[in-house]
């Protein structure tokens, strides 16, 4: 059975899309990865495209979405809501279809890293080694604990401290 992993954040520019664009490319035939944000920034960060260029990810047809894409009839249920961002954790979360599980992975905002490119290009770099890392943990865990939600989610939760 395949999943579906919603990541929130509110921009959706950069943390929430490294985690869609990973977990994409890492779960196919087990999960299927999307992002979105309470206050869409319009574009994905140009870092968060590079980053994943570098790494040999595919970053065709990622954009910067409303977390309302999620909540109309006509979209798809969700397994699991991750949000990336603190301020998304503390806002209400759209009405969003699906039986699923809500954690939260907070992670430092790489695209308000100033200074060089240099330096926003290293924030993007660390920010996806923790995603990834992150990303592994949580595809470890086996497909038969889906089963129980409480356990799921208890298996979920320490992924936040990965990294």
């Amino acid at each position: 059975m395949t999943r579906r992993v919603l990541f929130l954040c509110t921009g959706n520019s950069a943390r929430s899309v490294l985690a869609e664009a990973t977990l994409r490319a890492w779960g196919v035939g087990r999960y299927e990865a999307y992002s979105a944000g309470s206050q869409p920034a319009g574009q994905v960060n140009p870092f968060a495209i590079a980053q994943l260029e570098r790494e040999g990810f595919p970053t065709d047809n990622l954009r910067s979405k409303s977390w309302d894409e999620f909540s109309a009839e006509t979209a798809v249920p969700m397994d699991l809501i991750v949000t990336v961002c603190d301020s998304a954790a503390g806002e209400s979360c759209p009405i969003v279809h699906g039986d699923y599980v809500r954690v939260h992975w907070g992670l430092f905002d790489p695209a308000a890293v100033t200074g060089s490119d240099a330096d926003k290009r290293a924030a993007f770099a660390e920010a996806h080694a923790i995603i990834q890392k992150r990303m592994r943990a949580f595809l470890d865990i086996r497909d038969a604990v889906w089963a129980d939600k409480a356990a799921v989610k208890a298996l979920l939760e320490p992924i936040a401290d990965v990294g």
